[in-house]
């Protein structure tokens, strides 16, 4: 990549770095008082994938900021072995196994869950402690950024086998923290699991768990036919 677009990614980055630090401050400094019992309860913010997601996106960008730093020092023909190669192929595998198919879940789930009742995911009265733009910020912007970094930087997905099979593990140990979470302190997540049977629990956490794959696949597509469009098509890996 030539100086002008390594500068232009690391300000790109380093802008959606500094904006994922101000929105976990901005979330972590709520005046909550007694009004949102669950970030005060077990677990706190870490049992919400949402905040989960947020800290994911942060280090994701975050470390996009030191490989672009690191292409910048050293000169072109280095960058392509050695400690630049390692830091990139990390920024891939991190993208695609993880940060956008748990970021494009988080905005889909939400909503979809919001759109059909809300109280099911968000609670109305939490339009009173949480601000219009950090619900946003939280659960809508993620989305735009995603697809900005996808359009920014080609990323070499890793087979189909390891890339899933890592988000298959994010997602077992999450389950596996929520129903813990439950068993401790007899609270859900999630407003609409209390609402659920056990047989409407297990389609409900199984089919959430299901769709992670084809969002890893949807990454997959998506990234091959933007690049393959500019004449950058993406080595088929199956």
């Amino acid at each position: 990549m030539a100086a002008a677009g390594l500068k232009m990614c690391l300000l790109l980055h380093l802008l959606v770095f500094s904006w994922y630090i101000f929105t976990i401050w901005s979330n972590c400094t709520l005046q909550t008082s007694d009004r949102h019992p669950g970030l005060r309860s077990y677990g706190g913010r870490w049992k919400y994938l949402t905040f989960i997601n947020l800290v994911l996106q942060a280090v994701f960008f975050g470390w996009c900021v030191l490989v672009d730093v690191t292409h910048m020092l050293v000169p072109v023909k280095h960058t392509r072995s050695g400690t630049p190669l390692r830091l990139s192929k990390i920024r891939d595998f991190y993208f695609t196994a993880l940060a956008f198919p748990v970021g494009t879940f988080v905005f889909a789930s939400f909503w979809s869950l919001y759109t059909y009742d809300r109280e099911l995911v968000y609670p109305k009265v939490l339009d009173e402690i949480i601000p219009t733009w950090l619900n946003h910020a939280m659960h809508t912007v993620i989305m735009p950024l995603l697809l900005l970094q996808m359009f920014l930087q080609n990323h070499t997905y890793p087979s189909r086998a390891n890339g899933i099979g890592v988000l298959a593990l994010f997602s077992a140990l999450y389950l596996s923290w929520v129903l813990w979470v439950h068993h401790a302190s007899g609270i859900w997540v999630y407003p609409i699991m209390a609402h659920l049977s056990p047989m409407g629990l297990c389609v409900f956490l199984g089919g959430a768990s299901l769709s992670m794959a084809p969002l890893y696949l949807l990454g997959e597509k998506l990234s091959r036919t933007m690049w393959s469009s500019t004449g950058n098509p993406m080595k088929k890996k199956k």
